[in-house]
């Protein structure tokens, strides 16, 4: 079910009414109808929040993550509104997941990516448990000739290679993705060797996944990795990022469905989010896994609306 938010996830400090310099994002993010959005010759972006943590429960996770786009966006209220006269960004709403009907929300949430891209406005997907990527693929790809190649981009601790036999979930949707559609391929970076079987790795080179893993993402090896990440961005038509945040150290990012003891830092992953969304060819970005309901002093949310803005300064400046 689509639904628009309400204002109270766009409030927050307010320094000045009248000088456009000290504004904060919750004065100038304009909430707007999906049908209503209408394309620019200048920059924008749209933000659309995906209600849902069935794929997390059909996966046997923690629960809760349904509550992050709205507590992400009011994380994201009071940071200072940076863009240049004429960019702007629009909130669409939520796609909300009712009685565990997971497929029918990702192709709702698939129609409004679609429609986001269709107006050329750059999109900003926040989940929800992992399985919002799907939906944000759908839309990607519906907006694009059949034969253009879709490079996935993923920031994640797991391969989310599962079987989706039985049913789709939060561990699937790279599965699903790679072997329904022949133009797409697959890079994930932060991979744990204690979090993923023996299975998924074998699963991962059948299915010809480029990845790291968490303990190769160094300072030593810094360059090599963004090189490998320039040429699978450079071979590819367009290109979506997705960062799970469990692949942060859980000291940092507590409130997910499962905690990485291992996981990246911060400053690593925003290096990841600083090359990607500067590519040309990137146009989407989203965040999922963040569970406020499991969240120590809101730490996970605040670093989750500060990678969603990074991506934000990046995706609104590139290059339509």
């Amino acid at each position: 079910m689509y639904t628009m938010t309400d204002k109270k996830q766009w409030q927050g400090r307010i320094d000045s009414t009248t000088n456009a310099n000290s504004f904060r994002l919750h004065q100038e993010v304009k909430r707007v109808p999906i049908n209503d959005v209408i394309a620019s010759e200048k920059p924008q972006a749209g933000i659309v929040g995906f209600i849902c943590d069935e794929g997390v429960r059909r996966n046997q996770g923690r629960l809760g993550a349904a509550h992050g786009p709205n507590a992400l966006r009011e994380a994201l209220s009071s940071l200072p509104w940076t863009f240049q006269d004429g960019q702007q960004i629009v909130d669409v709403g939520n796609v909300l997941c009712l009685n565990h009907a997971l497929e029918e929300a990702q192709q709702e949430l698939g129609e409004i990516v679609e429609i986001l891209r269709n107006k050329k406005a750059k999109c900003i997907v926040l989940g929800g448990g992992h399985e919002t990527l799907y939906g944000h693929y759908l839309g990607v790809r519906a907006s694009l000739p059949k034969d253009a190649k879709i490079g996935i981009i993923n920031i994640d601790a797991h391969f989310d290679l599962r079987s989706y036999e039985v049913q789709p979930s939060s561990g699937t949707m790279f599965r699903q993705i790679l072997e329904q559609d022949p133009h797409t391929d697959y890079f994930v970076l932060g991979i744990q060797r204690y979090g993923n079987t023996n299975e998924l790795f074998e699963k991962a080179r059948e299915l010809q996944v480029e990845f790291v893993l968490e303990d190769d993402l160094t300072a030593e090896n810094h360059t090599q990795i963004m090189n490998q990440l320039q040429q699978f961005m450079d071979s590819h038509d367009y290109i979506l990022l997705t960062l799970c945040m469990d692949v942060l150290n859980a000291a940092f990012a507590p409130g997910v469905s499962a905690p990485s003891p291992f996981g990246l830092e911060p400053k690593t992953v925003r290096s990841i989010i600083q090359k990607v969304t500067s590519h040309p060819h990137t146009h989407s970005f989203d965040i999922c896994e963040v569970n406020p309901s499991l969240d120590e002093n809101g730490r996970t949310v605040k670093l989750g609306a500060y990678f969603i803005y990074e991506a934000l300064n990046n995706l609104i400046r590139g290059n339509g």
